[in-house]
């Protein structure tokens, strides 16, 4: 189970697409605790605890009292804490990324691809563009973390720059990509078509990279590819409403998913009382009920139709289906499998591994290591 902690719905950003409302609410500690001691009581070997926002770094010291809370918990129960962050990056300096590497903080950066793009949207509060911050801690980031994944988040008017952006972040060395649409953007039948081309362009790029056994992760397709080899309902794919992962909002109040904070009846519960399992159940149930846009889909099973989290921030509602998702569904699911099965045929070793190994992560890792 993960508990992202929504420290503050403050920014020093001002994204043009970001869902948050932005507010100056911050967690006090007495709530950092009890959801740190909540999450120790779950009676599960590890618990994840990620600091969200807006932006956590705002927070930094809360940071700081969390992971030092839960090492104490850590000799109370018998239970192992790990920890993530997201972030804008323009507050990282090197007295956190040296806390961070310390205590083994994972880092998730945002970042949407080439200055242009990033610039478009990722703005502060003076509408002043902030690559040129971002990209000054970006060598400071990877070198201790050369792990950290990077969030990238493609709009209508970005879309022309995705393959290039990803290319390029690649090239600063980035090896993990995790991208999505801004799917409530106004997507016309122009942008989509370029969004085809750019995912064309990204599948040469992903096989090129796979036949050279270089070690990365795209989000988009190593999904479609799993969920082909792995079987419908890929649970890395599905959406789990509330079942392995929860919000909680800075007033302490618990929310199934990111989108959900602040919605008074999405609310499942509070740091002080617990999870109500009866609402949660009920949420879950319902969020898995066969959309009416799907039912008769071949690739229903595959796709990611039945996230409750997305179709909410799109529809307004957890059981309709935005056309955008579809219509990327429908791009992916023959342009990753063809691939994916040339590089079968071909016995690819680093895609035999990297899908059909379950502890090549691992393996990968000891790799690196020996380095």
């Amino acid at each position: 189970m993960h508990y992202i902690l929504h420290l503050t719905n403050d920014c020093n950003l001002s994204c043009s697409y970001c869902y948050v409302c932005q507010k100056q609410e911050y967690m006090d500690s007495a709530t950092v605790r009890n959801a740190a001691r909540l999450a120790a009581r779950q009676d599960q070997a590890t618990v994840g605890i990620g600091f969200f926002g807006g932006e956590p770094m705002l927070c930094r010291d809360r940071i700081y009292e969390a992971v030092a809370y839960c090492r104490e918990l850590e000799r109370e129960y018998p239970v192992r804490f790990h920890f993530k962050m997201t972030t804008n990056g323009t507050l990282l300096d090197r007295e956190f990324l040296e806390f961070s590497s310390r205590e083994r903080i994972m880092i998730a950066l945002s970042c949407d691809g080439t200055q242009t793009a990033h610039d478009m949207h990722r703005r502060d509060r003076q509408g002043h563009p902030t690559w040129e911050r971002l990209d000054a801690v970006i060598p400071e980031l990877l070198s201790h973390h050369p792990y950290a994944p990077v969030m990238m988040t493609v709009t209508p008017e970005t879309v022309q720059w995705y393959a290039q952006g990803v290319q390029e972040l690649w090239e600063k060395g980035f090896h993990y990509f995790i991208c999505s649409l801004d799917y409530s953007g106004d997507w016309s039948d122009r942008t989509v078509r370029i969004l085809g081309r750019q995912y064309r362009v990204l599948a040469k790029w992903y096989e090129e990279l796979t036949r050279r056994e270089e070690k990365f992760y795209f989000s988009p397709f190593e999904l479609k590819i799993a969920s082909h080899i792995r079987g419908e309902n890929y649970c890395h794919e599905r959406c789990e409403l509330g079942t392995r992962q929860v919000s909680v909002a800075p007033d302490g109040r618990i929310y199934p998913c990111t989108q959900f904070v602040g919605k008074e009846e999405f609310c499942i519960g509070d740091v002080i009382n617990g999870i109500n399992e009866k609402k949660r159940l009920a949420l879950y149930r319902e969020n898995e009920q066969t959309k009416p846009e799907c039912s008769g889909c071949a690739v229903r099973g595959r796709c990611n139709c039945n996230c409750g989290c997305l179709n909410y921030q799109v529809t307004g509602s957890i059981g309709s289906v935005p056309a955008i998702l579809c219509e990327h569904e429908r791009i992916l699911f023959p342009l990753v499998d063809r691939m994916a099965e040339r590089l079968y045929r071909d016995r690819n070793g680093m895609f035999i591994q990297k899908h059909y190994n379950q502890i090549f992560p691992l393996i990968s890792l000891v790799e690196d290591l020996k380095r």
